[in-house]
């Protein structure tokens, strides 16, 4: 069970919410060019060409988890922040998750990739409609703390992102009450790289709001 503090209209509320399904959405970045020479770039060392673009993987419910620790098997994961769409009864709701993902699977499949690591899910939700207008100039960044330095390792507009609706058209049919959806990433600066902790925020700078969650990442070893 999921547990989200909600702000909308100048009100909050709390809500609890066992997930039904999860989507993790793929390749969501509006320049279609800038993905296309991405996915090439990911081809040449290893890494499968989705399907489409962009594309939905469907995960286990029991990957979301709100937890400040997140146990991975082996050095080779990492985090990326994303905006998340929690689906209510009452409708959609705007959260923050990090899609961490196993980068050495990623090479065998993309979607047994991000099956095999917990999706971090911070505590708050703004109402959809309280941003709709504005989603553009919502600030997305992550942060990386990489032998022991924390670094600024991810950050953009969501404007470099499809928001919501367009994701939904092009899902094919709406998100229905008890679905959580990543809405996919932007770009790390320096390259994907492992941490050993990763920090995460959403900033309104029309609302003047922010949320933010971090988690650290506790290597397990690979034993054969």
């Amino acid at each position: 069970m999921l547990i989200f503090t909600r702000h909308f209209g100048g009100k909050t509320d709390q809500v609890s919410m066992t997930p039904e399904a999860l989507i993790v959405a793929g390749w969501t970045g509006r320049d279609e060019a800038a993905l296309n020479h991405h996915i090439e770039e990911l081809a040449a060392i290893g890494v499968p060409r989705p399907s489409s673009v962009p594309v939905f993987y469907r995960n286990a419910v029991t990957n979301v988890v709100q937890t400040a620790r997140l146990e991975v098997l082996g050095p080779d994961t990492s985090g990326e922040v994303e905006p998340v769409i929690v689906a209510l009864n009452d409708g959609l709701w705007i959260g923050l998750g990090s899609d961490h993902t196993d980068r050495k699977a990623e090479t065998m499949g993309i979607a047994l990739s991000k099956q095999l690591c917990g999706k971090v899910m911070a505590s708050t939700l703004w109402k959809f409609e309280d941003v709709a207008p504005h989603w553009d100039r919502i600030i997305i960044r992550s942060y990386a703390t990489i032998d022991g330095e924390r670094t600024l390792y991810q950050e953009g507009p969501l404007a470099l992102m499809r928001d919501p609706v367009d994701l939904m058209t092009r899902y094919g049919r709406p998100f229905v009450a008890g679905t959580i959806v990543m809405c996919g990433t932007i770009g790390a600066k320096g390259g994907i790289r492992p941490a050993a902790r990763f920090d995460m925020e959403l900033e309104d700078p029309v609302l003047k709001r922010s949320m933010a969650h971090g988690y650290d990442v506790i290597t397990l070893p690979v034993v054969s």
